[in-house]
């Protein structure tokens, strides 16, 4: 985690953008060839920051530093920009927290953030993270957007500062759902989740649908998102002689579990949600991984306006593969700022009516909210592995906020 400095007392102009403070001058004299209006320009620049929280430490680490980084890029590139809010150029900062996936220290780096002054925040990660952290954060008036939790229940809190740019486990598992029947033909489906808040919502939801279109569920199985070792469930489930077994979870544990599946012979396919459609999973899963499938919330990454350029820039600045959610939480953070310049504010309480009111088009798509918070005509689509990569098979949904101001 980055640790920040305290800023010193805001300037009279610099009042209205909360969470903020000038820049201090160098001395009390220009810096050598500086000229005295390039000195009091930079002194006059406001810091605002922003809150990022993601699990940066245990088995999803690599989730949540494809997260942070999202952000860092978000940031550097608005700072490139030259932003102005309230006729004052503004600096935006990062205040990066690690929540571990963790309920307990989610809430905990939640209530630093507000402590630090942060004016809105990107996170977390994981649904059951996300939606005790939202509490404090309504509590406080932050605007909190997250790239990347799912659960249904976290919108349906009634807070006005909870917001999501991907779709939510209904439309997912529905989709998901829909596509083991019609797609796949599977009459006969097993289920495991690993008992969090995104697991079991997805699965639950996965299991309403395959119902619903007909099939039945053989087997109804949990486990938890630290386990490695599944031959007692995967036992249990051959014996039911399943067309598809669907797990609900992180890639962390989907993984080995492919691995298991295919070392006890079972045949049936596995499928998934966003939690595992990473380059993760495959690497994990080995020669497993082969003809999986598993969906994202969004359309696939060659319909994203702006993916080429963001992934370009994203491995020349990290020597890294984007994982998942980065470019959801790259578009979180523009989306914060851009109701900050149109509400010609930072004070959160001035800019928070504008997110909702939201209509941009960033890196994954175009984005607008409907009244609970999430996105509008969120897509899902299904991927399956072939030669050891994701390819898209189907999109399911339409163009993500289509809905016009």
């Amino acid at each position: 985690m980055e640790n920040f400095v305290k800023l010193g007392a805001c300037t009279a102009v610099a009042l209205a953008l909360a969470a903020c403070g000038p820049k201090p001058p160098t001395g009390g004299e220009p810096a050598a060839g500086e000229s005295a209006s390039a000195a009091t320009a930079t002194a006059q620049e406001t810091v605002i920051k922003i809150g990022q929280v993601s699990p940066m430490t245990g088995p999803i680490a690599h989730l949540g530093k494809d997260n942070e980084y999202g952000a860092k890029l978000a940031i550097e590139d608005l700072n490139a920009e030259g932003v102005e809010i309230g006729g004052k150029k503004v600096t935006f900062e990062l205040v990066s927290e690690d929540d571990q996936g963790d309920p307990k220290i989610g809430t905990q780096v939640a209530q630093r953030l507000v402590d630090a002054g942060v004016v809105g925040v990107v996170g977390h990660l994981n649904s059951g993270t996300t939606i005790p952290a939202s509490k404090i954060y309504a509590d406080a008036s932050l605007p909190q957007i997250s790239p990347s939790a799912t659960n249904a229940d976290y919108t349906k809190q009634g807070f006005k500062t909870t917001f999501r740019v991907i779709a939510n486990d209904v439309q997912q598992g529905t989709a998901l759902g829909q596509f083991a029947v019609e797609w796949l033909k599977a009459k006969k489906v097993a289920i495991i989740d690993d008992r969090t808040a995104y697991g079991q919502g997805l699965a639950d939801e996965f299991e309403k649908a395959v119902k619903g279109k007909g099939a039945s569920v053989v087997k109804r199985e949990f486990t938890t998102n630290t386990a490695t070792d599944f031959n007692a469930i995967l036992t249990s489930i051959k014996a039911t002689q399943p067309d598809v077994v669907f797990y609900g979870g992180m890639d962390a544990q989907a993984g080995p579990l492919a691995k298991q599946m295919k070392r006890l012979g079972i045949k049936a396919k596995l499928m998934g949600g966003d939690g595992w459609q990473s380059p993760e999973f495959i690497k994990l899963a080995g020669d497993a991984a082969e003809g999986q499938y598993a969906s994202s919330c969004g359309v696939s990454r060659d319909k994203m306006p702006g993916f080429a350029a963001f992934d370009k820039k994203f491995k020349a600045k990290f020597n890294a593969e984007v994982q998942v959610y980065a470019p959801y939480e790259y578009d979180a953070v523009r989306v914060l700022v851009d109701a900050m310049k149109r509400a010609d504010s930072a004070d959160p309480k001035k800019y928070l009516p504008e997110v909702g009111k939201t209509h941009y088009t960033g890196v994954t798509g175009k984005i607008a909210f409907d009244d609970k918070g999430d996105i509008r005509n969120g897509a899902v689509t299904v991927y399956q592995v072939k030669s050891g990569k994701w390819e898209v098979v189907s999109t399911i949904g339409g163009e993500q906020a289509a809905a016009t101001p």
